[in-house]
């Protein structure tokens, strides 16, 4: 059995496009993770990952895990209501190229529903061009959740490439 998996590649180029989605109450907090911890990346990965089949990296190692979080490039948030965790994401900055990768965003499956994706989306949005960036850009599939897409076009992303893929 073959299943198609249509992916988009996004970018955002200019602080003019970006739509940004304000904070929905003072309980939500977005804070660096700091020092880095490859225990709270492998959770969010898992625990978000599981319902869009993020299965690339179970095979990881703590090694593994180490060694990426260790990555220079590599920045963690946390999307935080009152202390206790509700969604992540991990931005990838290249200061040579002045781009950020938004390698991961997820919201953790007790928030669905609350009108945070928006939120944390333009909050990943915000650090990218803090750092510099001069290009954000994200990839998503028909995996992932059913209004990735929107949101990342709400923020004012526009896609720049498209494939589809087949998998056995």
């Amino acid at each position: 059995m073959t299943e198609k998996i249509f992916r988009n590649y996004l970018e955002l180029k200019s602080h003019e496009d970006f739509k940004e989605v304000i904070k929905p109450s003072d309980n939500y907090s977005v804070e660096l993770n700091d020092p880095k911890d490859f225990q709270l990346n492998k959770f969010f990965y898992k625990n978000i990952g599981k319902n869009y089949r993020w299965i690339d990296r179970l095979v990881w190692t703590d090694l593994d895990w180490s060694r990426y979080v260790s990555n220079k490039k590599l920045f963690t948030y946390i999307l935080k209501n009152k202390g206790e965790m509700a969604g992540y994401f991990e931005l990838l900055f290249d200061k040579d190229t002045k781009e950020s990768e938004i390698a991961y965003f997820g919201i953790l499956e007790d928030y669905f529903g609350r009108k945070l994706g928006g939120y944390l989306l333009s909050e990943a949005i915000k650090y990218s061009f803090s750092f510099g960036s001069s290009r954000i850009w994200v990839h998503t599939c028909s995996l992932d959740h059913k209004n990735a897409l929107k949101n990342y076009l709400s923020r004012g992303m526009k896609v720049f490439n498209e494939e589809v893929l087949i998998v056995k």
